[in-house]
């Protein structure tokens, strides 16, 4: 893209130059901040929560999101900028009237200016991060709206605001279709994925080896060579935290550390989302209350089952080089000879193996899961060898889905990272779009 002809200093650096014509003005200026509160259960208007808004694009996510209580009032064509320092990216230009959390910022251009241009300004990585540097509190983190308020922004003509937006809006565009159209094919591996898995654990790898009726409705036949049976047949130890003592004892017994301890506490949420990777995301305890919590510690190739709260989730305890112990809410499940670890892990990732742990949920609220409704489900079990033989298959199947799925991630990555670096360019004026035409007209 060409830039302008002329530059001036704008004396500011997040924006350093500025071309020439373009005006520098306090952002309260050209937009007023709104504060009209409503409760939000007296008002049929649609609500938008910071879970509705995607950072760092604007795009609205739809949700079933509810709320009781105060809630701020918005007209057609206000921009919602959410002030919690999580949520600064999170800016949204509003298409209908409606409520919002009060975690938003609520602003209306005036009448000489462009919703969208500033929609567009607000949302760029340089605004996002000048005003990141004014929050405050320790806890929750939130923007100054004084600060914000009183911030210099570029103000270019309306002529050239509108055809700066226009621009972005038909760019942003072209690329969040590019970047949904790599969410959906990840969404078909993923598919696919599970399709494999569903049949190596229940029909073995020979498609062509003879089959016989497994008499359990839900899983149909199974080779003909397989036993089935209840899982309780290959567990050789299901316990859980609560197995170590008392409440009481083990609140006194148990110390956390803030820096890294002497054992890995392990939560679902670690394991979930992989945080043994960062060692400041975990929770650590000291020597004693490794010893104390002698009946869960961990040595790897565990299954760990959800025992409340989301029940279907179930992981495998990866092999790591420090101790590590069980924390709340999960079952630690070990294996006797008759099972392979991993084998089952894959029977629980597959759409029948979640199933039936769903099934077994005691409750439609929190989520329960009994250490006997465990033991009695049906399961299937294949020669040892032969589930060593299906594990290491889909473990193979498995690394080269994760190699797909993790360039095509990084290729939406460097989309957002283009999208973002593209309004950035074009709302401080590093990029002259005054004569691009859109080719859809």
């Amino acid at each position: 893209m060409k830039r302008y002809e002329k530059y001036k200093k704008s004396g500011i650096d997040w924006l350093k130059e500025i071309p020439e014509h373009w005006e520098l003005k306090k952002l309260k200026y050209e937009v007023s901040l709104k504060n009209d509160k409503v409760l939000s259960q007296d008002s049929m208007l649609t609500y938008i929560g910071m879970e509705n808004i995607e950072s760092g694009t604007g795009r609205y996510i739809a949700t079933d999101s509810e709320v009781e209580g105060l809630a701020n009032y918005f007209t057609k064509g206000d921009i919602l900028f959410g002030k919690l320092r999580p949520y600064l990216a999170k800016v949204f230009l509003t298409q209908t009237e409606g409520i919002c959390s009060t975690e938003f910022l609520v602003f209306r251009c005036n009448e000489s200016n462009s919703n969208h241009f500033f929609h567009k300004l607000l949302l760029s990585p340089n605004f996002i991060e000048v005003v990141n540097s004014s929050t405050y509190g320790a806890k929750m983190p939130r923007a100054n709206s004084e600060y914000i308020n009183n911030l210099k922004v570029p103000v270019p003509s309306l002529s050239e605001q509108t055809a700066i937006a226009a621009f972005l809006d038909h760019k942003t565009a072209q690329i969040d279709a590019l970047i949904e159209k790599k969410e959906q094919l990840i969404e078909k591996l993923k598919l696919q994925r599970q399709a494999i898995i569903n049949e190596a654990v229940t029909k073995g790898l020979n498609p062509d080896g003879p089959m016989k009726d497994s008499d359990i409705e839900w899983l149909g036949e199974i080779p003909a060579h397989w036993e089935v049976s209840y899982i309780k047949r290959g567990v050789e130890l299901l316990t859980d935290y609560e197995a170590n003592g008392s409440f009481d004892s083990i609140k006194n017994n148990v110390v956390f550390t803030d820096d890294t301890g002497y054992a890995w506490y392990v939560r679902a949420t670690d394991l979930e989302n992989n945080f043994i990777s960062d060692e400041n995301l975990v929770r650590w305890v000291d020597e004693g209350s490794y010893n104390f919590l002698e009946k869960t510690k961990l040595y790897g190739g565990e299954l760990l089952v959800a025992k409340r709260g989301e029940i279907g989730k179930v992981y495998l305890m990866p092999e790591v080089s420090v101790k590590a112990t069980l924390a709340p809410n999960l079952y630690l499940v070990r294996l006797n000879d008759k099972l392979d670890s991993q084998f089952v892990w894959y029977f629980f990732e597959s759409e029948l193996g979640k199933s039936q742990l769903k099934l077994k949920n005691r409750s439609t609220t929190m989520g329960a899961l009994y250490k006997d409704d465990f033991k009695e489900i049906p399961f299937v079990f294949p020669p040892i060898e032969e589930q060593i033989e299906i594990k290491n298959k889909l473990n193979t199947i498995a690394e080269k889905y994760n190699h797909v799925v993790d360039s095509v991630l990084l290729s939406i990555d460097k989309l957002k990272l283009y999208r973002q670096s593209l309004i950035s360019e074009a709302v401080t004026g590093k990029i002259d779009v005054r004569d691009w035409e859109n080719p859809e007209k």
